[in-house]
Protein backbone atom coordinates (compact mmCIF):
# COMPACT_ATOMS: atom_id res chain seq x y z
CA UNK A 1 0.00 0.00 0.00
CA UNK A 2 1.46 3.32 -1.10
CA UNK A 3 0.93 6.58 0.59
CA UNK A 4 0.69 9.73 -1.58
CA UNK A 5 2.48 12.67 -0.11
CA UNK A 6 1.60 16.15 -1.09
CA UNK A 7 3.83 19.15 -0.79
CA UNK A 8 2.43 22.56 -0.29
CA UNK A 9 3.64 25.18 -2.73
CA UNK A 10 5.51 28.03 -1.05
CA UNK A 11 3.45 31.15 -0.75
CA UNK A 12 4.41 34.02 -3.10
CA UNK A 13 6.20 36.96 -1.51
CA UNK A 14 4.16 40.14 -1.59
CA UNK A 15 6.18 43.23 -0.67
CA UNK A 16 4.56 45.72 1.59
CA UNK A 17 3.82 49.29 0.65
CA UNK A 18 6.66 50.47 2.91
CA UNK A 19 9.21 48.28 1.08
CA UNK A 20 8.03 49.49 -2.34
CA UNK A 21 8.16 53.08 -1.22
CA UNK A 22 11.72 52.68 0.02
CA UNK A 23 12.87 51.34 -3.36
CA UNK A 24 11.15 53.85 -5.61
CA UNK A 25 12.60 57.33 -5.84
CA UNK A 26 10.54 60.25 -4.72
CA UNK A 27 12.35 62.73 -6.96
CA UNK A 28 10.64 64.20 -9.98
CA UNK A 29 11.20 62.63 -13.38
CA UNK A 30 14.02 64.35 -15.28
CA UNK A 31 12.73 66.72 -17.96
CA UNK A 32 12.76 65.58 -21.57
CA UNK A 33 15.97 66.80 -23.29
CA UNK A 34 15.55 69.72 -25.62
CA UNK A 35 16.38 69.69 -29.31
CA UNK A 36 19.79 71.32 -28.88
CA UNK A 37 20.80 69.04 -26.00
CA UNK A 38 19.78 65.90 -27.89
CA UNK A 39 21.60 66.99 -31.05
CA UNK A 40 24.75 67.82 -29.09
CA UNK A 41 24.63 64.41 -27.37
CA UNK A 42 24.57 62.65 -30.72
CA UNK A 43 27.27 64.98 -31.98
CA UNK A 44 29.44 63.93 -29.05
CA UNK A 45 28.71 60.31 -29.95
CA UNK A 46 30.12 60.96 -33.43
CA UNK A 47 33.23 62.48 -31.86
CA UNK A 48 33.69 59.44 -29.61
CA UNK A 49 33.58 57.19 -32.67
CA UNK A 50 36.54 59.14 -34.07
CA UNK A 51 38.35 58.77 -30.75
CA UNK A 52 38.01 54.99 -30.77
CA UNK A 53 38.65 54.62 -34.53
CA UNK A 54 41.20 57.37 -35.35
CA UNK A 55 41.71 55.89 -38.83
CA UNK A 56 38.53 57.76 -39.77
CA UNK A 57 40.64 60.92 -39.89
CA UNK A 58 42.78 59.66 -42.79
CA UNK A 59 40.35 61.10 -45.32
CA UNK A 60 40.66 64.58 -43.78
CA UNK A 61 44.42 64.50 -43.21
CA UNK A 62 46.24 62.31 -45.72
CA UNK A 63 43.82 62.70 -48.64
CA UNK A 64 43.87 66.55 -48.64
CA UNK A 65 47.69 66.55 -48.56
CA UNK A 66 47.86 64.20 -51.55
CA UNK A 67 45.30 66.25 -53.50
CA UNK A 68 47.07 69.54 -52.83
CA UNK A 69 50.53 68.31 -53.73
CA UNK A 70 49.37 66.40 -56.79
CA UNK A 71 47.39 69.19 -58.46
CA UNK A 72 49.84 71.92 -57.47
CA UNK A 73 52.87 70.31 -59.05
CA UNK A 74 50.97 68.61 -61.87
CA UNK A 75 49.24 71.71 -63.27
CA UNK A 76 51.20 74.60 -61.74
CA UNK A 77 53.85 74.96 -64.43
CA UNK A 78 51.51 74.11 -67.33
CA UNK A 79 48.61 76.43 -66.43
CA UNK A 80 50.24 79.34 -64.62
CA UNK A 81 53.91 79.06 -65.51
CA UNK A 82 54.77 78.95 -61.83
CA UNK A 83 53.83 76.60 -59.02
CA UNK A 84 53.64 79.46 -56.52
CA UNK A 85 51.39 81.58 -58.73
CA UNK A 86 49.06 78.68 -59.43
CA UNK A 87 48.89 77.84 -55.72
CA UNK A 88 47.33 81.25 -54.98
CA UNK A 89 44.47 80.30 -57.30
CA UNK A 90 44.30 76.59 -56.56
CA UNK A 91 44.45 76.25 -52.80
CA UNK A 92 40.97 77.61 -51.93
CA UNK A 93 39.52 75.39 -54.65
CA UNK A 94 41.34 72.28 -53.44
CA UNK A 95 40.13 73.07 -49.93
CA UNK A 96 36.54 73.12 -51.20
CA UNK A 97 37.04 69.92 -53.23
CA UNK A 98 38.53 67.97 -50.31
CA UNK A 99 35.87 69.04 -47.80
CA UNK A 100 32.92 68.58 -50.17
CA UNK A 101 34.09 65.09 -51.11
CA UNK A 102 34.38 64.24 -47.42
CA UNK A 103 30.68 64.99 -46.89
CA UNK A 104 29.65 61.69 -48.50
CA UNK A 105 30.91 59.76 -45.45
CA UNK A 106 27.94 61.13 -43.50
CA UNK A 107 25.66 58.95 -45.60
CA UNK A 108 27.98 55.97 -45.17
CA UNK A 109 27.88 56.36 -41.36
CA UNK A 110 24.09 56.57 -41.38
CA UNK A 111 23.79 53.46 -43.53
CA UNK A 112 26.21 51.55 -41.29
CA UNK A 113 24.20 52.32 -38.15
CA UNK A 114 21.01 51.24 -39.91
CA UNK A 115 22.55 47.90 -40.85
CA UNK A 116 23.70 47.36 -37.25
CA UNK A 117 20.25 48.11 -35.86
CA UNK A 118 21.38 51.16 -33.91
CA UNK A 119 18.67 53.34 -35.43
CA UNK A 120 15.97 51.03 -34.08
CA UNK A 121 17.12 52.02 -30.60
CA UNK A 122 17.24 55.71 -31.45
CA UNK A 123 13.65 55.64 -32.67
CA UNK A 124 12.43 54.37 -29.28
CA UNK A 125 13.99 57.24 -27.33
CA UNK A 126 11.83 60.21 -26.25
CA UNK A 127 14.00 62.76 -28.07
CA UNK A 128 13.72 65.29 -30.84
CA UNK A 129 13.33 63.18 -33.99
CA UNK A 130 16.02 64.83 -36.16
CA UNK A 131 18.58 64.72 -33.31
CA UNK A 132 20.49 61.63 -34.56
CA UNK A 133 20.83 63.11 -38.06
CA UNK A 134 21.87 66.53 -36.83
CA UNK A 135 24.33 64.86 -34.47
CA UNK A 136 26.03 63.13 -37.38
CA UNK A 137 26.46 66.45 -39.15
CA UNK A 138 27.73 68.24 -36.05
CA UNK A 139 30.40 65.59 -35.60
CA UNK A 140 31.36 65.82 -39.26
CA UNK A 141 31.80 69.58 -38.97
CA UNK A 142 34.90 68.82 -36.91
CA UNK A 143 36.19 66.69 -39.80
CA UNK A 144 35.51 69.49 -42.29
CA UNK A 145 37.36 72.00 -40.15
CA UNK A 146 40.30 69.62 -39.68
CA UNK A 147 40.62 69.08 -43.43
CA UNK A 148 40.55 72.83 -44.06
CA UNK A 149 43.26 73.50 -41.49
CA UNK A 150 45.49 70.74 -42.87
CA UNK A 151 45.26 72.17 -46.39
CA UNK A 152 45.81 75.72 -45.17
CA UNK A 153 48.94 74.80 -43.19
CA UNK A 154 50.35 72.87 -46.14
CA UNK A 155 49.56 75.76 -48.47
CA UNK A 156 51.35 78.25 -46.23
CA UNK A 157 54.39 75.97 -46.23
CA UNK A 158 54.33 75.75 -50.03
CA UNK A 159 53.99 79.52 -50.47
CA UNK A 160 50.29 80.39 -50.31
CA UNK A 161 49.79 83.97 -49.12
CA UNK A 162 46.14 85.03 -48.64
CA UNK A 163 45.62 88.76 -49.26
CA UNK A 164 42.49 88.68 -47.12
CA UNK A 165 44.55 88.05 -44.00
CA UNK A 166 43.57 85.86 -41.03
CA UNK A 167 40.03 87.26 -40.95
CA UNK A 168 39.45 86.38 -44.59
CA UNK A 169 40.83 82.87 -44.11
CA UNK A 170 38.64 82.22 -41.06
CA UNK A 171 35.59 83.60 -42.86
CA UNK A 172 36.29 81.42 -45.90
CA UNK A 173 36.60 78.26 -43.80
CA UNK A 174 33.42 79.17 -41.88
CA UNK A 175 31.44 79.54 -45.10
CA UNK A 176 32.84 76.25 -46.38
CA UNK A 177 31.96 74.34 -43.22
CA UNK A 178 28.47 75.85 -43.07
CA UNK A 179 27.77 74.96 -46.71
CA UNK A 180 29.12 71.43 -46.18
CA UNK A 181 26.74 71.01 -43.23
CA UNK A 182 23.83 71.84 -45.53
CA UNK A 183 25.18 69.74 -48.40
CA UNK A 184 25.58 66.70 -46.13
CA UNK A 185 21.79 66.36 -45.92
CA UNK A 186 21.94 64.99 -49.46
CA UNK A 187 24.01 62.05 -48.25
CA UNK A 188 21.91 61.39 -45.16
CA UNK A 189 19.02 60.88 -47.56
CA UNK A 190 21.13 58.47 -49.62
CA UNK A 191 22.19 56.65 -46.46
CA UNK A 192 18.56 56.03 -45.53
CA UNK A 193 17.38 55.26 -49.06
CA UNK A 194 20.10 52.89 -50.33
CA UNK A 195 20.77 49.41 -49.03
CA UNK A 196 24.54 49.20 -48.54
CA UNK A 197 27.64 51.30 -47.91
CA UNK A 198 28.99 50.57 -51.39
CA UNK A 199 25.83 51.80 -53.05
CA UNK A 200 25.93 55.01 -50.97
CA UNK A 201 29.55 55.66 -51.96
CA UNK A 202 28.89 54.83 -55.61
CA UNK A 203 25.90 57.16 -55.86
CA UNK A 204 27.79 59.89 -53.99
CA UNK A 205 30.76 59.77 -56.33
CA UNK A 206 28.46 59.94 -59.37
CA UNK A 207 27.20 63.26 -58.03
CA UNK A 208 30.42 64.65 -56.58
CA UNK A 209 32.77 64.09 -59.50
CA UNK A 210 30.83 66.22 -62.02
CA UNK A 211 30.12 68.92 -59.44
CA UNK A 212 33.75 69.28 -58.33
CA UNK A 213 35.66 68.81 -61.58
CA UNK A 214 33.21 70.73 -63.79
CA UNK A 215 33.72 73.92 -61.82
CA UNK A 216 36.25 76.68 -61.27
CA UNK A 217 38.40 74.66 -58.86
CA UNK A 218 41.28 73.83 -61.22
CA UNK A 219 40.88 76.34 -64.09
CA UNK A 220 38.99 79.52 -64.85
CA UNK A 221 35.59 79.00 -66.54
CA UNK A 222 36.52 81.50 -69.28
CA UNK A 223 38.81 78.88 -70.81
CA UNK A 224 35.98 76.33 -71.21
CA UNK A 225 33.60 75.82 -74.16
CA UNK A 226 30.40 77.84 -74.03
CA UNK A 227 28.12 74.83 -73.45
CA UNK A 228 30.25 73.76 -70.49
CA UNK A 229 30.31 77.27 -69.04
CA UNK A 230 26.51 77.18 -68.91
CA UNK A 231 26.69 74.27 -66.44
CA UNK A 232 29.64 75.70 -64.53
CA UNK A 233 27.86 79.02 -63.99
CA UNK A 234 24.93 77.36 -62.16
CA UNK A 235 27.02 74.78 -60.34
CA UNK A 236 26.75 75.41 -56.55
CA UNK A 237 30.38 74.35 -56.09
CA UNK A 238 31.47 77.09 -58.51
CA UNK A 239 29.82 79.76 -56.39
CA UNK A 240 31.18 78.23 -53.19
CA UNK A 241 34.74 78.28 -54.57
CA UNK A 242 34.27 81.88 -55.72
CA UNK A 243 33.20 82.93 -52.21
CA UNK A 244 35.99 81.05 -50.39
CA UNK A 245 38.60 82.26 -52.87
CA UNK A 246 37.29 85.82 -52.70
CA UNK A 247 37.31 85.92 -48.90
CA UNK A 248 40.86 84.58 -48.74
CA UNK A 249 42.02 87.03 -51.40
CA UNK A 250 40.11 89.94 -49.85
CA UNK A 251 37.73 90.40 -52.80
CA UNK A 252 34.42 88.57 -52.43
CA UNK A 253 31.35 89.27 -54.53
CA UNK A 254 27.97 89.66 -52.86
CA UNK A 255 26.22 87.83 -55.68
CA UNK A 256 28.18 84.64 -55.13
CA UNK A 257 27.55 84.82 -51.39
CA UNK A 258 23.80 85.03 -52.00
CA UNK A 259 24.02 82.04 -54.33
CA UNK A 260 25.81 80.00 -51.68
CA UNK A 261 23.29 80.98 -48.99
CA UNK A 262 20.41 80.11 -51.31
CA UNK A 263 21.85 76.72 -52.24
CA UNK A 264 22.53 75.91 -48.58
CA UNK A 265 18.98 76.79 -47.55
CA UNK A 266 17.59 74.74 -50.43
CA UNK A 267 19.64 71.68 -49.48
CA UNK A 268 18.41 71.80 -45.89
CA UNK A 269 14.79 72.47 -46.85
CA UNK A 270 14.54 69.81 -49.57
CA UNK A 271 16.92 67.04 -48.54
CA UNK A 272 16.49 67.61 -44.82
CA UNK A 273 12.74 67.14 -45.21
CA UNK A 274 13.22 64.05 -47.41
CA UNK A 275 15.69 62.63 -44.87
CA UNK A 276 13.23 62.93 -41.99
CA UNK A 277 10.41 61.52 -44.11
CA UNK A 278 12.50 58.46 -44.91
CA UNK A 279 13.70 58.20 -41.31
CA UNK A 280 10.14 58.15 -39.98
CA UNK A 281 9.13 55.48 -42.51
CA UNK A 282 12.29 53.33 -42.28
Amino acid sequence: MTTATTQEAPSAYVPSAEVIGAVLTTAERPPRPGAAAAAMAFGWRAMLKIKHVPEQLFDVTVFPVIMTLMFTYLFGGALAGSVTDYLQFLLPGIMVMSVVMTTMYTGVSVNTDIEKGVFDRFRTLPIWRPAPMVGYLLGDMFRYTAASIVILVLGLILGFRPDGGPAGVVAGIAVLVAFSFAFSWVWTMFGLMLRSEKSVMGASMMVLFPLTFLSNILVRPETMPGWLQAFVDVNPITHLVAVVRGLMQGDVGGGDLLWVAGWGAAFIAVFGSLTMWLYNRK
